[in-house]
């Protein structure tokens, strides 16, 4: 036994040793470095393709292997890619594995090597990684020329939202090229001289026909290239996939497909479906997107286990399905859906639906459809179904409907079956609702009364029967038929009381009768008229009952006050409500409704209760009133506007508000300050009578202006902003003098009145008329010989009582009578006077006279001098002047000098001067005068006035005269 152990640890060393020195010998002399490197390209995928072999594996048996791959682009010491792969090989076995490069492999030459270890625990002494292989080069870049350009990849096929890299591949270096995504640039990064790459993110889908990119050099548009991207949806996962049967021989799948990934020019068709069963193995592919059809065969099978795979060139999903057949029963529709002996109020239905089988019962529903309402009954059948409809109304349409479904397990209902019928008519089953309207003081009376409801009138109304029956004087009904629609008709009564009676029919019989009562004194009195407030809701009102014996109450009003036709409406009540709220459609904001409340008694005669009126929802008002302006003061007016209607507005008039604006900020009492809409600032009166339509202004100032409007307000709101009304208050003092005025000038009226009966007298005393010289009194004097009747003054009538004499210098030439020549020379001439001597004898001295022109009493004489004074030398005696102190004298003087010089001037040329007696010499003339000059006193009155010739001719001077030339002044010459 010792022996045997010895042997047995002896042979265990001797193989161990022997295992130990062929591992080192395989570590040393088997090489497992993977050889016969090939690589391949698919450009469309951009993937490389390696295989490769490891020769030197011992045994004949399977190894656990690490190969380590490294990826190069450009050039080899550039390594974009390093991992392992992992798998399990025999000697001389071929493995194959694949890389897919984000940049197109157009773009750059790639460069692949690789090394491997043996990961088996069985050969831990194998457990180091082998050498590198060689570089294996991949360049499938074309040879470009200097003028082109080329992008890649080509016609790519991508999912919506990944990313992608392109490139652009230039023959010339130096170049400016840019690149767009449908029309917008993009950019990217130099890969090397010759290659550009963009990369894109979250591609979107524009369109099934593909994204356009295309590059062109600026300079040389000609020079360009491009590519389509063709973006795909995502493919979805099926959904709601559900498959069942209708009559256990063929299965219905069905499913929602999503999104359709199918592209233009079949660059990629539409995803693909097929259904796969795994108990029994079978397969088959869909034709229809959402739908597909499973044939069941005749053994036993109830559970089906579905697959329902879908795919598409870049992407495959899948959903599963489990169910058992008797549970998925989707029963087909009903059929032959009859109605059997339909009355008025019931009818008969009856169906059939599709067998499937003694062991199954279906449960069918009923619904009855008609009048807005539905209705619903649960039937349980295997093969016919039955039943009675009730309850129904007469002349009514209805449609009725039947489905079914599993009654043992439910799966879904089946679709509906179902028919339409209508039941016949019967009598109206209600009396209709009856009111009227009485005018006062008048026997006739309008009949009003509401259709019946479908439900009541059972029917079409043909017609309404009124029989009016008259209490006092029983005799014989009166029948009057009123074809419907109509809903009124007048009666005309006399004094008597009447009961009348309605009643509707149509074709299967007449209604319950109404009946309303006439009572020959009605006796409604007065009743004030009660406002209430009405809402959006309508109108909440109550009244308060007068007796007991009531049997109802009745509100009417019109639900268009403002039309014509009124569209008269009431309401019955029971005789216990004594409140209600009376609603309508037809109510409108700012429309004012008026409501009376009857009282009907046991014996049908209505009595008027309450009045009330309102508005549901009062407006501002429409317009504000026309107002007139009347006792204007300097201190107060008055404002009227008593045309201004009040029930034609849209809501009550509450009172009004009287705007006042003026210069001055202060209000007056009784008003405040207000601030209108745009900002002026005015004082406010309030009227809150509504029936005061006057107002008076006070506490104005006089000569001021003010302006005025004047606007009602309820209780929403005041009347629209109008245009102010001016006004100007008078002057107070006219007002204060008008007493004393009108005394004043009826005291004028009567003195002009008395003035006007002396008028000659006062003309005499105030202004007597100016002396006319055809009518003076010299003329009397004058005896004419030639004329006694003569009337005109002429030189030979006059006596004139002063001579201007004009002293000219020596050297001066004396002028003619009859010459025009003005003197030339502008020597001074000497004035000298001649004074004649008063007539009184009591004269004591001379008076100064002053020669002017007078043209008043000019006449035609002669225009060769200005005045025919004579001039007279100032020193001459006193003597002197005695010869022509008798106008005797004088006239004979100017008669026997001056007559004949007169003569020979032509008719109508003699001129005659004023001279007067009153004036003085002017303050020009004093110089001409002598030192030694004697200066007479001024004349103190008036003296006998004349006419002289302009060129009357100077008496010849005497001996002691010391003028040395006597001169005439032509007219031109005048001395002033």
């Amino acid at each position: 036994m010792a022996l045997f152990a010895v042997f047995q640890t002896t042979f265990l060393l001797t193989l161990l040793s022997l295992r130990t020195h062929q591992s080192e010998v395989l570590a040393e002399h088997l090489p497992l470095t993977p050889e016969a490197l090939k690589v391949s390209v698919n450009s469309a995928q951009q993937c490389l393709h390696l295989q490769w072999t490891v020769h030197n594996l011992p045994y004949n048996q399977e190894f656990k292997m690490i190969f380590q791959i490294q990826i190069s682009r450009t050039e080899t010491s550039n390594v974009i890619w390093m991992g392992n792969y992992s798998t399990t090989m025999k000697r001389n076995e071929t493995v194959h594995w694949s890389w897919e490069s984000e940049l197109p492999l157009e773009c750059a030459a790639h460069f692949v090597r690789i090394r491997s270890v043996v990961d088996d625990a069985r050969f831990p002494e194998w457990n180091f990684w082998s050498s590198w292989s060689s570089w294996q080069e991949v360049n499938v870049q074309d040879s470009t020329g200097q003028d082109t350009l080329f992008v890649f990849p080509k016609d790519k096929l991508v999912e919506e939202g990944s990313n992608i890299t392109i490139c652009y591949i230039s023959g010339n270096i130096q170049n400016d090229i840019s690149c767009y995504l449908e029309g917008e640039q993009i950019h990217g990064e130099q890969l090397d001289p010759h290659v550009s790459t963009f990369k894109l993110e979250n591609v979107p889908f524009i369109r099934k026909g593909g994204t356009n990119i295309y590059c062109e050099e600026k300079q040389r548009k000609a020079i360009s290239n491009g590519t389509v991207l063709f973006v795909s949806k995502v493919l979805e996962e099926p959904k709601d996939f559900s498959c069942e049967t209708r009559d256990f021989k063929t299965l219905i799948c069905t499913w929602d497909p999503g999104a359709n990934t199918a592209l233009d020019w079949s660059k990629q068709p539409s995803q693909s479906y097929t259904l796969f069963e795994s108990y029994s193995g079978k397969k088959k592919h869909c034709e229809e997107k959402n739908r597909c059809n499973w044939q069941i065969t005749q053994d036993s099978q109830e559970i089906y286990n579905f697959t329902l795979i879908t795919e598409n060139y870049l992407r495959k999903r899948s959903v599963n399905l489990l169910f058992n057949l008797t549970h998925r029963v989707h029963p087909m529709s009903p059929f032959s859906v009859q109605f059997e002996n339909i009355s008025a109020t019931s009818a008969v239905m009856t169906w059939k639906v599709h067998s499937l089988g003694d062991y199954f019962t279906l449960l069918c529903q009923v619904e009855l459809h008609g009048e807005g309402k539905m209705i619903q009954h649960n039937v349980s059948v295997k093969a016919n179904g039955k039943y009675l409809l009730n309850e129904l109304e007469p002349n009514t349409e209805y449609v009725a409907q039947v489905h079914c479904a599993d009654d043992n397990h439910f799966w879904k209902w089946s679709e509906w079956s179902g028919r339409d019928f209508t039941t016949p008519e019967a009598a109206p089953s209600e009396a209709p609702d009856v009111w009227r309207t009485m005018k006062s003081g008048s026997h006739n009376v309008t009949l009003f009364w509401k259709p019946l409801s479908k439900f009541h009138a059972n029917g079409k109304i043909l017609f309404y029967n009124v029989a009016v029956e008259n209490l006092d004087k029983p005799s014989r009904l009166e029948h009057r038929s009123i074809p419907a629609p109509a809903n009124s008709t007048e009666l005309t009564l006399d004094g008597c009381s009447y009961q009348i009676r309605v009643t509707a029919s149509n074709s299967a019989g007449a209604s319950p009768a109404a009946v309303i009562v006439v009572s020959a004194a009605p006796g409604n009195k007065e009743i004030e008229e009660e406002i209430i407030e009405g809402t959006e809701d309508g109108f909440s009102m109550s009244w308060k009952p007068q007796s007991g014996d009531v049997m109802g109450y009745v509100v009417e009003w019109c639900d268009r006050p403002q039309d014509p036709l009124c569209d008269f409406q009431w309401k019955k009540l029971g005789p216990n409500t004594t409140s209600t709220v009376i609603s309508s459609d037809a109510f409108r904001p700012g429309v004012q409704y008026n409501f009376r409340i009857y009282e009907l008694s046991t014996k049908r005669i209505a009595h008027l209760l309450e009045r009330k009126t309102g508005y549901t929802r009062e407006l501002a008002p429409s317009d504000n009133p026309h107002v007139v302006t009347n006792n204007l003061t300097s201190h107060s007016f008055t404002l009227s506007w008593k045309n201004y209607s009040t029930k034609s507005q849209p809501a009550f008039i509450r009172g009004y508000h009287v705007y006042l604006k003026s210069k001055e900020e202060q209000c007056q009492p009784g008003a405040e300050k207000a601030v209108l809409p745009d900002d002026t600032v005015c004082c406010q009166y309030k009227i809150d009578n509504p029936e005061q339509k006057t107002f008076t202004v006070e506490n104005l100032k006089p000569e001021s202006f003010y302006e005025f409007l004047v606007t009602p307000h309820t209780s929403f709101s005041e009347g629209p902003s109008g245009t102010f009304t001016k006004v100007r208050t008078p002057d107070e003092y006219p007002y204060m003098l008008v007493h004393v005025i009108v005394p004043v000038v009826i005291c004028v009226v009567l003195l002009v009145c008395g003035c006007l009966l002396k008028s000659q007298w006062m003309k005499d005393k105030c202004y007597p008329d100016i002396p006319d010289p055809y009518k003076s009194s010299v003329l009397s004097l004058i005896k004419s010989k030639e004329n006694p009747h003569r009337t005109i003054m002429s030189i030979s009538d006059c006596i004139p009582d002063a001579i201007e004499v004009v002293n000219k210098q020596e050297g001066s030439k004396i002028q003619s009578l009859g010459t025009r020549k003005s003197l030339t020379e502008p020597e001074l001439t000497k004035l000298s006077y001649l004074y004649l001597l008063p007539t009184e004898k009591n004269y004591s001295g001379p008076g100064p006279c002053i020669c002017f022109e007078n043209y008043t009493y000019n006449q035609a004489a002669s225009d060769c001098a200005s005045c025919g004074h004579a001039p007279v030398s100032p020193e001459a005696p006193p003597s002197q002047w005695g010869l022509l102190t008798s106008s005797e004298n004088l006239l004979k003087a100017l008669e026997k000098n001056y007559m004949n010089s007169l003569g020979e001037i032509p008719a109508g040329e003699t001129t005659l001067n004023y001279v007067s007696q009153l004036a003085s010499p002017m303050s020009g003339d004093k110089d001409s005068l002598s030192t030694n000059a004697l200066v007479p006193p001024p004349c103190s009155e008036y003296k006998m006035q004349m006419a002289v010739p302009l060129c009357l001719a100077s008496p010849p001077p005497t001996e002691n005269s010391d003028l040395s030339s006597i001169t005439l002044l032509g007219p031109s010459e005048h001395y002033r």
